[in-house]
């Protein structure tokens, strides 16, 4: 039982998630007067060592305001106990907010292609999108947050974590051409929605960023965005590059050149993918248009966390009223039983 036991019950603090159990208050005034009744109405026999001469000098005003104590301690005490029949809480209190912490599950699924090393973000893709993913990651703090990576394949780079500083240490190692080459969008969202398991937070999210078409995988985007939707995951879809003509990467046999390539990314499929599970599609045409969409999915799911705890009831907190409730009960009974006792 820590400290904040013992600190003074505000009851204007509380809310009570079961209110109609107050109206048992109405029965202590009553249930105390039927005690006190009998208690007057009992016969007894007091043993006196003074004659009868000098009973009548005998103050008893006293022994009355010990009964009036000794029943109010006891009538507190079932006020409390009722109380905590009626669910007490404290909505606003700084150990109510602790319960709240609970986070959210991220999975970052990113396309890590050849395609992603085109230069219109400086030095390229795939590293702007690196450093803005650490910097979204820093700005979580009780979520778990995993990674995933896909070109004509996709593998789970880190599952989901709270270790951020091994999370964006594997951020850092993750090079292109790693895995076979392609774009499997419907992988690496199938990929990444296998990583939240059933055992994952209540609120479950996939960023998946990507630059191209999906042109590899066993499963078709919308069939894995189905998957997410069934497993109540928000999908936050991302397109990465510059409209218009940009320079790629190629591989000859003479080594890598880059080549002026149109860019072509299927925004009507990444916009469904994300509208099917009630998240959004975004376009990043810089780094910080891409800083930008990662902060505004921060702002999305910092406001759901909050709608989401005004939604759950707060954490019943009956302890306060209990502990004091039967301490003065049982005070009260046991002074009772120690002086007001009568020998028959």
């Amino acid at each position: 039982m820590n400290n904040s036991l013992f600190l003074h019950i505000r009851f204007w603090e509380y809310e009570f998630l079961a209110p109609q159990w107050l109206w048992l208050l109405l029965l202590v005034p009553v249930l105390l007067f039927f005690r006190y009744f009998r208690l007057e109405r009992s016969e007894g026999v007091f043993k006196f060592s003074k004659p009868i001469s000098q009973l009548k000098s005998i103050e008893f005003t006293p022994i009355r305001g010990l009964i009036w104590a000794i029943y109010s301690c006891i009538g507190f005490g079932l006020i409390l106990l009722i109380f905590a029949m009626s669910r007490p809480v404290l909505p606003f209190s700084n150990d109510t907010d602790s319960q709240y912490d609970d986070g959210i599950d991220i999975m970052i699924s990113m396309d890590v292609s050849m395609s992603m090393l085109a230069t219109d973000f400086l030095p390229n893709r795939l590293e702007a999108a690196k450093e803005v993913a650490k910097e979204f990651i820093d700005g979580r703090t009780t979520d778990r947050i995993g990674f995933v990576v896909f070109e004509g394949e996709a593998y789970t780079a880190c599952p989901p974590t709270r270790n951020y500083d091994y999370l964006k240490q594997t951020i850092d190692a993750i090079q292109s051409g790693q895995i076979n080459p392609g774009t499997a969008i419907g992988t690496g969202l199938g990929t990444a929605v296998a990583r939240l398991r059933t055992d994952s937070l209540t609120s479950k999210v996939i960023i998946l960023l990507t630059d191209g078409d999906s042109n590899r995988g066993e499963i078709t985007p919308m069939a894995a965005a189905e998957l997410a939707k069934n497993k109540g995951i928000t999908l936050y879809t991302i397109g990465v590059g510059k409209k218009g003509i940009v320079k790629m990467p190629i591989n000859t046999p003479f080594g890598q050149i880059y080549r002026e390539t149109q860019v072509n990314i299927d925004e009507e499929l990444l916009e469904k993918m994300a509208v099917s599970t009630g998240g959004e599609y975004f376009r990043a045409l810089d780094k910080s248009s891409l800083r930008s969409i990662y902060k505004i999915i921060d702002e999305m799911e910092t406001r759901k966390m909050v709608n989401n705890t005004i939604k759950r009831e707060p954490p019943y907190r009956p302890h306060y009223f209990l502990f004091y409730g039967l301490i003065f009960i049982f005070f009260g009974f046991v002074t009772e039983q120690l002086l007001l006792k009568k020998n028959a």
